[in-house]
């Protein structure tokens, strides 16, 4: 005899494990800043853009995002400054992508010293930058 008729459960669908997560991208060229949106909403982020270093603290401050990608080299104040900033005033620190084209390895240790999650340089495969942000953000 067969059990047909019982109930069958109902399994919620799983949500991505990216819904409702919010990314903020400090880098003030246009052409990166779209690729890095582009692929990063498709995955079900929300985005957020600033174009300045000044910008990204002011953003990161209100907006609180769970994880920020910041250039090093930029207009008005530069990554490292805006990395130093929200360090020292973060009570729970923000996790933070930092991506340069810069080559040498003194800016890599600095940036590591100041307590950033992740490095990647200029030009990146974007499997490389999504890799490291489903990672951070798990």
């Amino acid at each position: 005899m067969s059990q047909s008729n019982a109930p069958q459960p109902t399994v919620p669908p799983a949500q991505p494990p990216s819904k409702g997560k919010r990314i903020l991208l400090v880098d003030d060229d246009r052409e990166i800043v779209e690729s890095m949106r582009i692929a990063l909403e498709a995955l079900g982020y929300e985005i957020l853009v600033a174009r300045d270093g000044n910008q990204g603290l002011v953003m990161a401050e209100r907006e609180d995002p769970d994880l920020v990608i910041l250039d090093m080299m930029m207009p008005k104040r530069s990554g490292f400054l805006v990395l130093e900033r929200l360090r020292r005033t973060r009570p729970i620190p923000t996790r933070i992508i930092m991506i340069t084209a810069n080559e040498g390895s003194r800016h890599k240790a600095y940036a590591e010293m100041l307590g950033v999650d992740d490095y990647i340089r200029k030009p990146f495969a974007m499997d490389r930058l999504i890799e490291s942000v489903q990672r951070l953000l798990k």
